[in-house]
Order: structure tokens, then C-alpha cells, then sequence
């Protein structure tokens, strides 16, 4: 599907292609059910990123871009500057609840949940407890107690930890039935799969898959996870992929940065000085008085006036 919004500083539509879902723009079930793009703080990174809301908000999507410098679209009659390739998919709503059940755990009390979801700076965090699971899911993370017909929370770390536990251990398993390669048989730098090694140990398989959801977890959860799942830490890998290969991923769709049409057309004359070599220093030192260099000898003779 493609979506479009307009700029506030031009008429012209701006049109994203996205890869999603046909349950994604789905809105025949019911009403005001259409996708919505939402920024929203991501929960490993404390920045907006850009989120989907699909289903009427029953369906929490992240949105990454697969990016490559110096590409574009062909849309109907219509060329979009914009080249990355939009692509959502389902996330637990209640990784993005963590960070504020997390705030508010440290004052030691129980509170509603609409009084622990406030955030100035991304207000449309409210929205996340319209998703079907996120509610339901609370318990997972947090102790609750009912007074009346109303509900309060509390952060629990050991809860948490549980919880968080079960994802890496779902994680392990896709990753052994997908077959994919962790530890010493990954090619990093072709992100080719190879046949997985006999050496491989499950502590590979724990790490890789801790890797993975500490993408959507607060740093400090990040290290009391590693500490709850026994796991040494170690230093963080050098990337060894060439820079000129990497393909860019950005979490929300925006206009380049750079203007790419802004070059000093007098840098990109320049050469750097070559070296010279042995013979031609020694060539250089001899005296060249009187001498002529050797384009005068092909040069056209000076015509002479007749007298």
C-alpha cells in the first residue's frame, strides 16, 4: 500500500511505499478503522519513532525503511524522491508501556494506568492502551490490585524478568527451526547463511535472542535480563561490514537531511598530488636553462609576414 501526506511548506503530496499486511488497512470490519501513523518514544532508545496503528487500534505495527542513498520511485505518472521502502510489522504494545510502568514503579505505589501512560512530549502514548492486548498484558509486568471497579499497578521486576524470560525462549526456538546462524558461523560481513556449526552452543542461542529483544527494552532492563538469564556480558562487536555496503534502516519517514546538490564544483577538480618517483626527482634537479620542452618541437611554426 502507499500512503501520502501533505507538507506543510508545499502542495505536493508526499507518497510513501509501504509493505504491509492486508489486515493491516483492512477497514471494512468497522468504523475509523483506517491505518494511523503515530510518533510515539521508543522504549530501547528514548526517541520518537514512528509507529502504526491498525484495526481501529486493535494492533500495535513498528515501521522501519530500508534505505539506499541516491534512490526513487515510479508512482503512477509521478516520481517520488523519497526511495526507502517502508515496512511494518506486529509488535507487543506492551514494550512500549514498559518504560513508564518502569518510572513510575520507583515511587513504590499503585496507580491507575491511564495516570502512569502521560507523556507530554508524545502524548499519542494513550493511544496504546486502546490495544487489545495491552491491558490484558499488564499482568505480566506489573502486580494489580482492584478496588471497586477500577484497577491500579505496580511495576514488578520479578514478574518482568519471567516474562521477558518467555520471549527469549520463543526467540531461541524460531531461531532453530529457521535455522539461523548465530555465533562464529555468521558471515557478517555478506550476511550469508551458512551451515550451522556443530560448536554452537545454547548459550549462543540465548545471547543472540537477548540481542534481539533488548531492541525493544530500556537499557537498565537490557543488563538485569543478562544478569537473570546468566549470561557473562562482554564488549560490544565491531561491525565489520563495509560502510559502502551497509543499507541504512531508519524507524520514521523523513526528508533527507543533506542536500546532495550543494558540492563545491571547485573540490571536485581538485587531485590530489601524485608522488614522484625516483627518476623523475632526479630529473627535476637538472638545469633547464635553454632548454625547450619537448611540445615546442610539434608545435605549429609562427607564420611569417612578406616584405
Amino acid at each position: 500500500m502507499t500512503t501520502r501526506r501533505k507538507r506543510q511548506s508545499n502542495t505536493q503530496a508526499d507518497q510513501w511505499v509501504v509493505i504491509a499486511a492486508d489486515s493491516v488497512i483492512d477497514g471494512k470490519k468497522k468504523p475509523n478503522s483506517d491505518p494511523v501513523f503515530v510518533h510515539l518514544r521508543n522504549p530501547a532508545s528514548n526517541v520518537g519513532s514512528l509507529y502504526l496503528f491498525g484495526g481501529g487500534d486493535l494492533q500495535l505495527y513498528e515501521v522501519k525503511a530500508f534505505n539506499e542513498d541516491y534512490h526513487s520511485w515510479f508512482i503512477g505518472q509521478t516520481v517520488q524522491r523519497d526511495g526507502r521502502l517502508l515496512y511494518v510489522t506486529p509488535m507487543d504494545p506492551l514494550y512500549l508501556l514498559l518504560p513508564y510502568l518502569l518510572k513510575a514503579g520507583k515511587e513504590g505505589k499503585f496507580q491507575p494506568v491511564d495516570q502512569i501512560v502521560v507523556d507530554e512530549e508524545f502524548p499519542g502514548c494513550r493511544r496504546v492502551l486502546s490495544c487489545a492486548r495491552a491491558l490484558k498484558s499488564l499482568c505480566h509486568v506489573a502486580e494489580e490490585r482492584e478496588v471497586g471497579s477500577q484497577k491500579f499497578h505496580r511495576y514488578s521486576q520479578e514478574k518482568t524478568m519471567v516474562w521477558l524470560k518467555k520471549k527469549v525462549d520463543r526467540t531461541v526456538k524460531a531461531l532453530k527451526n529457521s535455522k539461523i546462524c548465530v555465533g562464529g558461523g555468521v558471515k557478517s560481513s555478506t550476511f550469508i547463511r551458512t551451515t550451522q556449526q556443530s560448536d554452537v552452543q545454547e548459550e549462543d542461542y540465548i545471547r543472540y535472542a537477548h540481542g534481539l529483544i533488548s531492541e525493544y527494552i530500556p537499557e537498565e532492563l537490557c543488563k538485569e535480563l543478562l544478569t537473570y538469564l546468566q549470561l557473562p556480558e562482554t564488549s560490544s562487536p565491531v561491525s565489520v561490514e563495509p560502510p559502502i555496503k551497509k543499507r541504512k534502516l531508519s524507524d520514521k519517514p523523513v526528508e533527507a537531511e543533506e542536500d546532495y546538490t550543494k558540492f563545491n564544483s571547485g573540490d571536485l577538480g581538485k587531485k590530489p598530488a601524485k608522488k614522484l618517483t625516483a627518476a623523475q626527482k632526479t630529473l627535476a634537479k637538472v638545469d633547464k636553462t635553454g632548454m625547450k620542452s619537448l611540445s615546442a618541437f610539434f608545435s605549429p611554426k609562427a607564420k611569417t609576414e612578406k616584405k
